[in-house]
């Protein structure tokens, strides 16, 4: 028997560590290098780790939900055989796709690097949302050196996953997936009286791990909610000429597949008001007792997803014009779809904002990102009358900002006077594309 130990690898900078979600798989289980092997959060992302030897799982010293610091031993694998197991073939997938980089060395642990792009593809982050398949990295890979689209193929796996056993049945089967026909009643089926469905004895609640992202994301809320002081100050805007130019942007650049949304616009505003008010973009170091005015305006997006919270970062929000913003919105929302965010994507940032007005509600009062003083809150754009320069009511277009800042930090007066800048540039947009921002 040859055992070799799987340490909890530096999956991010700063990371101390991790915690345990969920092991793809189980002691006495053969194994082949870069199978499913654990997904691991972090304070960043979740990270799909792979199996890193060829071999046999001899034990897992950590269950779904322990906080495991990095380096510590979290699996033994018996390696002994593993020439074997390499020598067999690996996977139909495999043999019908073109020659890759050659992958890492066996005897190497590998470390996983979300931030890095390697010769095996990027790194993967597990994280669920509208149409994302649930796979590994190098299932992935070689779903995409097949041309195999993973939407198409059967997961076998935990929650649906996609194995590399279900593109090898793909494969075999021509690339087609049965699908059970159901054949169509003769005759609607007619109206049963409602009857009340007795409950099961014991089945009346539901228990679901506190665990992975969901408690993250309760750990930060909590943290930020102890800590920043919380002031929030919303006001309404009448955004008719906005919805204008927004709409003319929109048909000019929609033959370069850019979708120009409201929210470059209002960054581009946010960060403008900044420049006259910078404690508005700013941090407190406690340790050192000082305020950390940030010249840079990295601006996170809230992005809802089936399993959390995210948020995915906009850098130098100040030198970049509308269409180059909303093209990486595209793109980072595009990574979360597919589950590739790197940790660069997730962090630094400076300022976020948060908008709920495609679900509905009037406004909000959001929780700060903490570490930073500021949140914005972005809600619907409703038609609603409104009072024109010579008195008369017309129609208008008319929307809700809510901002959320830290008392500690900022006046409410400064939060005041920093939204009177960002609503007068977005009711007069004009002036936004004039300015030199």
């Amino acid at each position: 028997m040859t055992t070799k130990e799987f340490k909890l690898p530096d999956i991010g900078e700063g990371i101390a560590d991790g915690e345990i979600v969920q092991w793809m798989v189980e002691p006495g289980q053969v194994v082949k290098e870069e199978d499913p092997f654990v997904d691991v959060m972090t304070d960043k992302a979740t990270v799909t780790i792979t199996v890193p030897w060829d071999g046999t799982i001899l034990e897992l010293r950590a269950a779904a939900g322990d906080i495991v610091p990095v380096e510590s031993v979290i699996a033994v694998i018996d390696t002994a055989g593993a020439g074997a197991l390499a020598a067999a073939p690996t996977a139909a997938v495999a043999a019908s796709s073109a020659p890759t980089a050659a992958a890492p060395s066996a005897a190497a642990a590998p470390v996983a690097t979300p931030a890095a792009t390697t010769a095996n593809g990027p790194a993967t982050f597990v994280q669920a949302s509208p149409g994302k398949v649930l796979a590994a990295p190098a299932t992935r890979r070689r779903a995409r050196e097949a041309g195999i689209d993973l939407h198409r193929v059967h997961g076998s796996g935990p929650s649906g996953r996609v194995t590399n056993e279900d593109l090898n049945s793909f494969v075999a089967g021509g690339g087609l997936v049965a699908v059970p026909q159901v054949a169509a009643p003769a005759t609607a089926p007619a109206a049963k009286a409602f009857t009340p469905t007795a409950i099961p004895a014991g089945t009346a609640e539901e228990r679901i791990p506190f665990r992975g992202l969901r408690r993250k994301i309760a750990e930060a809320m909590t943290r930020s909610k102890f800590t920043a002081t919380h002031f929030t100050y919303v006001d309404d805007l009448n955004v008719t000429e906005l919805v204008k130019l927004r709409k003319q942007a929109k048909a000019m650049f929609v033959d370069q597949g850019i979708n120009i949304t409201y929210l470059p616009f209002i960054m581009k505003a946010a960060a403008a008001a900044m420049k006259e008010f910078p404690t508005m973009n700013s941090s407190l170091d406690e340790v050192s007792s000082e305020v950390v005015i940030k010249h840079y305006y990295n601006f996170g997006v809230a992005t809802d997803t089936d399993n959390g919270l995210i948020v995915p970062v906009v850098k130098s929000v100040d030198q970049k014009s509308i269409p180059h913003l909303a093209h990486e919105i595209q793109e980072l929302a595009r990574k979360s779809r597919e589950g590739s965010l790197a940790v660069e994507d997730l962090t630094d940032g400076t300022f976020t904002l948060t908008n709920a007005g495609n679900i509905g509600g009037l406004f909000a009062t959001p929780v700060i990102n903490f570490p930073e003083v500021a949140i914005l809150g972005v809600h619907a754009i409703k038609k609603t009358p409104v009072i024109d320069e010579a008195g008369e009511i017309v129609p208008g277009d008319v929307m809700y900002l809510s901002l959320s800042i830290d008392h500690r930090i900022v006046d409410g007066a400064t939060g005041a006077r920093w939204m009177n800048v960002v609503k007068d540039l977005l009711e007069n947009p004009t002036k936004l594309l004039l300015s030199s921002l």
